[in-house]
């Protein structure tokens, strides 16, 4: 699976969480090419701070993988990720996180701050960032919505 594909299939997540009013991010989980978990964001459905993408789809890959470590995987996440979800995917041990959109309020992977930095904690994740405009428009769009 290339990082294009799966950014991809984490919008279409995306536009899941878009279509229940939630912020439209997505992610998808990825182990040898072969797709663990996918979600999107359902903090107002949940009514739970806990409802990110990343963080829903971590939670599903360890149920069905029966293991919180989720070591040799990819998380495809269509917004860089926060720093609550930045440290659940360090502690899940997940080797590679690609995202479509900077978050240059909340992001810790770079923006604002970068919780990946190489040798600051016991495991490293890969960062890569992919620019896809789909994924900056359908947040554009979404707040450009909210705010009239």
């Amino acid at each position: 699976m290339t990082d294009y594909s799966g950014l991809t299939l984490a919008l279409i997540e995306a536009k899941k969480a878009a279509a229940m009013g939630e912020v439209p991010v997505g992610a998808v989980l990825v182990r040898a090419s072969v797709i663990v978990a996918t979600g999107f964001n359902q903090k107002e459905k949940l009514k739970d701070v806990l409802g990110h993408a990343e963080i829903q789809v971590i939670s599903e890959a360890s149920r069905l993988l029966g293991d919180w470590r989720l070591n040799g995987t990819t998380l495809y996440t269509t917004l860089e990720p926060c720093p609550m979800c930045a440290g659940v995917i360090l502690h899940s041990r997940i080797d590679r996180v690609v995202f479509g959109a900077w978050d240059l309020k909340w992001g810790a992977a770079g923006s604002v701050v970068n919780l990946f930095v190489p040798k600051q904690f016991n495991h490293v994740t890969e960062i890569v960032y992919v620019p896809m405009v789909e994924c900056e428009e359908i947040l554009r769009d979404f707040f450009r919505e909210r705010r009239g």
